[in-house]
């Protein structure tokens, strides 16, 4: 067997999930494989639909803009039962929410991660397969199976398994995955429509049986092109995998995915849509089609050790509202940068726990509801539609009962420890003649951002240099991103004071949009962490100890000073 050099961190598995962890890993800085034991991507539309949180993850990293432009755009759903329409759902969120709902083909998902990964210098390992692992305090020890056919071990510091429902990685490492599976099976393709229906608008349209279940059903999700979707229905006898005795091929206990056996032809799906569209269409150019079964499960811990599990090793559940590689992604996200942290010496091991404590309630909230979604409708959601659809965009995600969360300062309501960092508009620049969104100022940056905000440049300037005492312990020793940024943002534009008066970069809150959604308490501080949720609040006065529970685990690498647009 061949032996190569030790790397951080191996990443099995290079659907969106394990790219998008590789993407966060190699811009912290942090060498990483990524193996993958298919040979190519597969071309189909399988996840398609990219909620608004992940596009903002997207962002920081500087990826979301290349995504945009080959989505296409979700402006909501129209359900119809028993050929009449019931509801109309229009994707509206509030106009500070910087991205609306998308969809894309898993396959172009994949190739824009893996251009964006390869980028960064690291390059997809096709058709090698992880194949076991062993790991003691100071690494693990993985075997692979190369494309040649060869086998390979190396020692790495960190494994992380993104190798989907039928991990190898969470085999491996012995852990449970309870759950159940639905009795239906489904047949899915990518083809053309020639209906004329609302541009942008899914369709969800349902047989209703005298007894009140639904006995038949068509789900279509618009995709990039002239009337191209991924139709989702229920799979006639013929097509039966179960009835016809054919199996997935899989060795688990479970069937979630793509069956084995014949995948529906254009006609089948065309006899759907004979029945149950609201407008009559011919379906043409099936460029791809499965029979598929639905799982739920979640593992008992995300990890052990030195190695993790992420996406769909970790969750698996109905395809509804578009949640698993979002919640993937977001879990890629959050695992990455405490990974960077440890790998340079930043933080201790302990800080990788926090993983399984922040993610592990978000997967299984995530597997509660897709579930009652699937089997009751989502109109059967208790809350009002704003909030149903600030989650579903998985915009309410939060770690306000987490580990890492500092104690709360301010008003309640506002943004606090754990929450989602909200973006804004109205940040100007004295040299530039255009607003800026507070995303615009965090992409690039790679490790935690302080934002240090009061009514006047003397404040910011004492308090800076506060900080700067505070964090510069931390940025000695390890690779890692370029040090410390410090940036400022003045008052609106009636104020004497202008931002290039400081001694660092500076913005002003010219719009008042920062202190609208942030409402800050006087002279405030923030910290945001690299996943865009907010890791501290406190007041600018105590910043030396609000930050050193903090920086007692983290590295804070980019200060930014905002100054109070009311003064």
């Amino acid at each position: 067997m061949a032996h190569t050099p030790t790397v951080d961190v191996l990443i099995a598995g290079a659907g969106p999930v394990g790219l998008s962890a590789a993407a966060e890993l190699r811009r912290q800085g942090v060498r990483c494989r990524l193996v993958d034991r298919l040979r190519a991507r597969l071309p189909y539309a399988k996840a398609v639909g990219i909620q608004p949180r992940t596009l903002e993850i997207w962002d920081r990293m500087g990826l979301a803009r290349t995504v945009l432009e080959s989505a296409a755009v979700l402006r909501g759903q129209l359900v119809y039962v028993n050929g009449r329409e019931t509801a109309r759902m229009d994707l509206v969120l509030p106009p500070e929410v910087p991205y609306g709902f998308a969809a894309l083909p898993q396959y172009e998902t994949e190739r824009l991660l893996e251009e964006y990964v390869a980028g960064l210098g690291t390059v997809v390992e096709r058709g090698t397969e992880l194949l076991s692992f062993a790991q003691d305090p100071d690494g693990v020890a993985a075997r692979l199976r190369t494309a040649s056919g060869g086998e390979e071990e190396l020692r790495v510091r960190y494994l992380v398994g993104c190798d989907g429902a039928h991990s190898v990685v969470r085999k491996g490492l012995g852990l449970s995955f309870e759950g159940a599976a639905f009795d239906e099976e489904y047949m899915l393709g990518d083809v053309e429509a020639d209906w004329e229906l609302p541009h942008g608008y899914g369709i969800r349209s349902s047989h209703r049986a005298d007894d009140g279940t639904t006995d038949d059903l068509l789900v279509c999700v618009p995709l990039p092109g002239a009337g191209r979707y991924r139709m989702s229905t229920l799979v006639p006898p013929e097509l039966s995998t179960r009835a016809s005795g054919r199996a997935s091929g899989q060795a688990d206990a479970f069937a979630h995915g793509p069956e084995g056996g014949r995948a529906p032809g254009l006609s089948h799906l065309q006899a759907v849509v004979d029945r149950l569209a609201p407008k009559p269409a011919a379906l043409s150019r099936l460029r791809w089609s499965t029979v598929f079964r639905i799982s739920h499960r979640i593992v008992d811990r995300y990890g052990a050790g030195r190695v993790f599990v992420a996406g769909d090793a970790a969750h698996i559940h109905p395809p509804t509202g578009a949640q698993g590689m979002n919640t993937g992604v977001q879990d890629a996200c959050n695992l990455a940068w405490k990974l960077a942290l440890v790998v340079r010496g930043q933080a201790g091991p302990e800080l990788l726990r926090t993983y399984d404590a922040e993610r592990r309630p978000v997967g299984e909230e995530v597997v509660g509801r897709t579930v009652r979604h699937a089997t009751q409708g989502i109109e059967a959601d208790p809350d009002d539609p704003r909030t149903i659809l600030l989650r579903e965009a998985q915009l309410l995600v939060g770690y306000r009962d987490g580990p890492l969360a500092c104690p709360p300062y301010g008003p309640s309501d506002a943004p606090q420890p754990g929450d989602r960092a909200p973006d804004c508009s109205g940040l100007t620049l004295p040299t530039a003649a255009f607003p800026l969104r507070l995303l615009d100022v965090l992409r690039g940056r790679a490790g935690h951002v302080v934002i240090l905000y009061a009514a006047h440049a003397s404040e910011l300037a004492e308090a800076a240099d506060a900080v700067e005492a505070a964090v510069e312990p931390l940025r000695a020793g390890g690779e890692g991103p370029a040090g410390p940024t410090t940036v400022a943002l003045l008052a609106r534009e009636g104020a004497a004071e202008a931002p290039d008066v400081l001694t660092v970069p500076g913005y002003r809150d010219t719009g008042g949009e920062f202190a609208r959604l942030y409402r800050p308490d006087g002279p405030t501080g923030f910290v945001v962490r690299p996943d865009g949720h907010l890791g501290a609040r406190f007041p600018l006065a105590d910043a030396p100890a609000a930050l050193s529970e903090l920086l007692a685990a983290l590295s804070v690498e980019n200060v930014v000073h905002i100054l109070d647009g009311h003064h």
